[in-house]
């Protein structure tokens, strides 16, 4: 071992000599246990790891000097434990992969070294849609249509766990990857080619964060960035500060992690931790289970920060025990973690360790809420719920106006459904959805609406029968106690039968709605609702007819449900009246924290765990009667609508290209703030009118055939078109909402994609104009990647989200941003003008380039490559192009 800290090896046991770990109490550095713990994570890793080329022992001396060092912008190196990839990433990485080693064999390499070093496990989670529901058998025709479309995604998936060594697919039906990722997958501490070690992970979904709260430092990569580590580059990262976030008291007994979660996220977006990690400490975290941790750790891409880490603490250790892990490796977790000094006492105030500033959150102080109705850090208290809603009816056109005139609030439109007769008006829910990890991993939330539920039911009341109900548990277990625990039944008398598991609705995979509801929100031009348990709510993507929507826990979905409007105020309104016309409040039938907490310690028990994940990878029969190719390099088949090889390797040699100067680029689109990866590259319903909807068409696809743009991702063809082609885009050119932008030589408005290919035909680069938060929202590599084949060669934004900017980088596209003060406004942009974009012969990290307009303007632009690693990415045209020519050579 070349390792200049051998020196501190030793045996964990010495009974076990064979078994080590590099103890880091041995450093004998008075620094070491002044370091936040997540720090502490990255600085074992970087000792463990430390070969002096790719990890260096200056880059171990900063993270020790992280105190100081902190503000200075200095990048370190970061190898995780393992990788995690959800299907709708995890598809195009796959075809990376497999055109990867086409390349590699082209340029006369062996394709073989293509294959994942880094641990990594594929979970498909993203494919299922609630066609079905409120039916007892939605569940398998759900699963049987998923399997009907994705038969040949998930045959080419299958081909990847079988070529590609490291890598385990979890099939279809097992649960979401986050919760799958907390209940089975998480190691806490990795035991690992003799070694002990801290898990660590990244993953190909910005959710990824949410196993943070057990302890496991984790965040969301670009899947182009997890890829790479798959073939063991490490992470360059800057050293991110870490605003400690000290949670003190008790929530009240009426209030849910769910609540907790969404007012964090508010807070912390108003305190800004955008790049920096969040450490949650205080004797209040011990108030809080592990679920409610990884609740709050979960929703960590929506107040911004890279990660929302909790410390292991006993909590942790006895959470490992309740959910089947070998209880031998759980006392080895715990030695281990004494031994370095990384198990937390939350009540001990001694240990706390020195943070870049503290913020505190007294847990008493927490009310119910929800949060929309366009964006999840927009929270809204429950009892301001109506009249927050009536005011956003009017407000100006934004993420809290819908702009509907006053003569106009109180419309109603009659429909019929299955004989009856109904209204809709503004405000009329029209989802309600129980759905995403970040709630149905925690059963005090699930058991709560089933409890609820339960109440309901006795109490006489019921949910409209147009109004589409869901429950989309994260994993079997959530099935298994709601049905043990005798809940089960109540869901499903209002509606609420499991329809699959998966993410659902909280990715945008909500299925229709019935015809005369559609017809009637589009006949009365209705803001109708979504009411749903996610982590997202941003426009157009939970459903094109709901523009409203609104993230609530589990029990507030059902109530909103029953009540079938958000036009209502609980603390007086009934939610209904029942058949012997008593009036029926919300306080009548929610469960007190007690009754919830005795059917926990009651249901909620280690045989479930075991039974359910000793068979998760081979109980899909449907999975396991898939016929995959055993081939090492894949036949793409020219007929495939979802498979096929990309061109981002075409005319690939070993020699570099000096990049050059972008000259007289055209805007290609002009936003304003927030536009997110959804914006950029749906995941949702192909609009029947789209390019993409064209392309399919000509392929002699029936639009019932199209699927999604997330199940298309393994098809460039799909994908380039897909992009910018969400309906509810807000392009500068254009006076309406809708993917269309002004092809400026010709003067017409056509669909981005066509009028892209009209520039890229005449030879003429683009550019994107952006404002704040340009790329918020999920880890899509495919908001790079579209772009790209789009021929955008820049983006010119106020700000960017972490993980976008990694991924432009990582598709050799330039992240460009405004000077400080300076926007498209200060500098008077209309974006009709053409830009030259000077690139130096010699480039340097966050170095100003000059940027010259047709009309004689001249400004400058930060250039947001921010580490020498990312310039060498550009210099080779992205990261995979970098990894091409190494192992080529």
């Amino acid at each position: 071992m070349n390792n200049p800290f051998v020196r501190i090896v030793e045996p964990l046991d010495p009974k076990q000599p064979l078994k080590k770990f590099f103890n880091l109490s041995k450093l004998e550095d008075v620094r070491y246990a002044r370091l936040p713990f997540s720090i502490r994570v990255l600085l074992e890793a970087a000792i463990r790891n430390c070969d002096e080329f790719l990890v260096k022992k200056g880059d171990v001396e900063n993270i020790l000097n992280w105190k100081v060092v902190q503000h200075k912008n200095v990048e370190v190196p970061f190898k995780p434990a393992r990788v995690i990839l959800q299907d709708f990433t995890g598809v195009p990485a796959v075809v990376d992969f497999a055109a990867m080693r086409d390349a590699v064999k082209k340029l006369g390499g062996d394709p073989e070294k293509i294959n994942p070093i880094c641990p990594a496990d594929l979970v498909i989670d993203h494919s299922i849609q609630v066609d079905f529901n409120r039916r007892s058998d939605s569940l398998q025709k759900n699963q049987d249509l998923e399997f009907e479309r994705n038969k040949e995604r998930f045959e080419f998936l299958k081909w990847g766990s079988q070529a590609f060594k490291n890598m385990r697919i979890i099939p279809p039906g097992s649960g979401i990857i986050h919760q799958v990722n907390l209940e089975y997958l998480a190691r806490v501490v990795m035991d690992q080619d003799g070694y002990y070690y801290p898990d660590s992970v990244v993953g190909t979904d910005s959710h990824t964060t949410m196993i943070d709260g057990l302890g496991v430092l984790g965040w969301g990569v670009g899947g182009i960035e997890a890829e790479a580590v798959m073939l063991g580059q490490p992470i360059s990262m800057v050293l991110p500060e870490v605003v400690g976030y000290k949670l003190l008291g008790n929530p009240q007994p009426l209030v849910t992690s769910t609540d907790i979660v969404l007012t964090i996220t508010k807070h912390l977006r108003q305190v800004g931790v955008v790049g920096k990690f969040v450490e949650f400490f205080g004797p209040g975290v011990a108030q809080l289970s592990i679920a409610d941790r990884a609740t709050i750790a979960n929703m960590c891409p929506e107040y911004g920060a890279t990660a929302a880490y909790f410390p292991v603490d006993d909590i942790s250790i006895g959470y490992l025990i309740q959910t089947g892990r070998d209880k031998e490796k759980v006392m080895c977790t715990k030695k281990y973690l004494e031994a370095v000094g990384m198990l937390r006492d939350f009540k001990n105030s001694s240990q706390d360790p020195d943070f870049t500033q503290v913020v505190e959150l007294d847990l008493h102080t927490v009310v119910p809420c929800c949060s929309g109705p366009k964006r999840p850090q927009d929270k809204v208290a429950v009892s301001d719920m109506k009249k927050d809603f009536e005011t956003c009816l009017g407000a100006k056109q934004g993420f809290k106006g819908f702009q509907i005139s006053p003569d106009r609030h109180n419309s109603v439109v009659k429909f019929n459904f299955e004989g009856c007769d109904f209204e809709l008006g503004h405000g009329s829910v029209v989802i309600a959805a129980i759905t995403s990890c970040t709630n149905t991993s925690n059963p005090s939330v699930m058991l709560g609406a089933g409890l609820l539920a339960k109440k309901a039911v006795e109490a006489g009341l019921t949910v409209k029968p147009y109004i589409k109900t869901s429950l989309s548990p994260g994993s079997g277990v959530v099935t298994y106690y709601l049905r043990e625990s005798g809940v089960m039944s109540y869901l499903s008398q209002l509606g609420f039968d499991v329809v699959g598991y998966g993410c659902m609705t909280c990715i945008g995979n909500s299925g229709p709605l019935p015809e005369p509801v559609v017809e009637a929100i589009t006949q009365g031009d209705l803001v109708a609702v979504g009411v749903l348990s996610g982590n997202r709510n941003f426009e157009g993507r939970v459903h094109p007819n709901t523009r409203a929507n609104y993230l609530a826990s589990p029990p507030l979905v059902i109530a909103y449900a029953i009540a079938g409007t958000v036009r209502i105020d609980f603390e007086k309104e009934p939610l209904g009246i029942n058949a012997s016309g008593k009036k029926i409040f919300l306080k009548d039938i929610w469960p007190t924290r007690n009754e919830i907490q005795a059917v926990e310690r009651q249901f909620v028990i280690p045989g479930m765990f075991k039974e359910v994940y000793q068979k998760i990878e081979t109980v899909n029969e449907s999975w396991n009667a898939l016929d995959a190719p055993s081939d090492k390099l894949y036949t793409w088949n020219p007929k495939s609508t979802y498979i096929k090889s990309p061109p981002f390797f075409d005319g690939l040699t070993l020699a570099l290209q000096t990049p050059k100067t972008i000259e007289d680029a055209y805007v290609l689109l002009s936003f304003g703030d927030s536009v997110t990866t959804d914006h950029i590259s749906p995941a949702g319903n192909i609009a029947r009118n789209s390019p993409a909807a064209r392309y399919l068409t000509s392929r002699g696809l029936t639009p019932r055939e199209f699927n999604s743009y997330g199940s298309r991702r393994g098809n460039d063809a799909v994908m380039a078109r897909g992009t910018f082609a969400n309906i509810r885009l807000v392009n500068k050119f254009i006076d309406k909402q809708g993917p269309q932008t002004v092809h400026f030589p010709s003067g017409e408005t056509l669909d981005v994609f066509d009028a892209a290919e009209r520039y890229k035909q005449a030879g003429h680069p683009l550019i994107v104009l952006a404002g704040k938060e340009y790329g918020a929202g999920s880890s899509r590599d495919w908001a790079a990647k579209g772009p790209f084949l789009l021929g955008v060669k820049a983006v010119l934004a106020e700000s960017y989200e972490r993980i976008h900017r990694s991924n432009l980088v990582g598709m050799g596209v330039i992240p460009l941003q405004y000077l400080p003060g300076e926007d498209a406004g200060v500098l008077g942009l209309t974006g009709r003008e053409r830009y030259t974009i000077v690139i130096p012969e010699k480039l340097k990290p966050q170095m100003n380039v000059q940027i010259k307009l047709d009309t004689g303007k001249t400004f400058h632009a930060i250039m947001r490559f921010d580490t020498d690693v990312e310039l060498t990415y550009f210099h080779n045209g992205g990261i995979l192009n970098y990894m091409i020519r190494k192992m080529a050579s």
